[in-house]
């Protein structure tokens, strides 16, 4: 059986994992849930991941969930590079290490970002304090200088010489604040020349399709009004 992929390129870890996918060449189908429109709430697609997210990886009766089990998940199966995700012991290490630190950080501040910034006065009609926009702007600028200072350092890569499973999570991230015209890259030059060497990497064409959705964004459509409740009661966090 074909290799199910449920993904909505709206979503930074489903970014990471369509790149991924693509660029070693996984032959898989395509399943898109559309996030917008509700459908990972859906009963349907519980039934494939009951944590109601996406990604979610259907691989014949075996379903997994969560970007970077998914992410490790097809690295092992179809004996990936070994860069992606390495061998060595203290190589490795520093991948789960970043995998490990980004959860709770980078990702949080990244769609806090997008989120106060774009999606909720465009998408919700929803007006954001400026003091909040303003404090999750600092507390992003913070995670890129820790990203540049504990990762990057002066490596061309966040965990060493060669791209990694950790690169593609990153950026993917930060293309988030991006598309709502935070100005990521453009005061960090070492930023911006390994977002420069990640492109190169994974091939611009490729980098540019998967993240047509997500910079397309601030012209979408307001959200449909039957749905307005569930989204602002399901995002309440992201405006702390």
């Amino acid at each position: 059986m074909v290799l199910e992929l449920y993904l909505d390129l709206l979503s930074q870890p489903c970014r990471a994992v369509y790149i991924f996918a693509k660029k070693n060449g996984i032959p898989f189908q395509l399943r898109t849930v559309e996030l917008l429109k509700g459908q990972h709430y859906t009963d349907s697609f519980a039934q494939v991941n009951p944590l109601k997210k996406v990604p979610a990886l259907k691989d014949g009766d075996f379903i997994l969930a969560e970007s970077v089990a998914i992410l490790l998940y097809l690295s092992r199966k179809y004996k990936a590079p070994d860069h992606w995700y390495p061998q060595d012991l203290q190589a490795r290490a520093r991948v789960d290490e970043y995998l490990s630190w980004q959860h709770t950080s980078l990702r949080s501040c990244c769609t806090r970002a997008m989120w106060q910034k774009m999606m909720f006065p465009v998408f919700l009609g929803h007006t954001v304090p400026p003091e909040t926009l303003t404090s999750t702007l600092a507390e992003l600028d913070r995670c890129l200088q820790l990203l540049e200072d504990k990762f990057l350092r002066d490596q061309p890569f966040l965990t060493g010489p060669h791209i990694s499973v950790a690169d593609l999570v990153a950026i993917t991230e930060l293309m988030h604040p991006v598309s709502a015209g935070c100005r990521v890259f453009e005061s960090r030059p070492k930023l911006a020349a390994w977002r420069q060497r990640v492109e190169a990497a994974v091939g611009e064409d490729l980098f540019q399709e998967a993240h047509e959705v997500v910079l397309k964004a601030k012209d979408m459509p307001p959200l449909d009004p039957t749905l307005k409740e569930t989204f602002k009661h399901s995002l309440k966090s992201l405006l702390q």
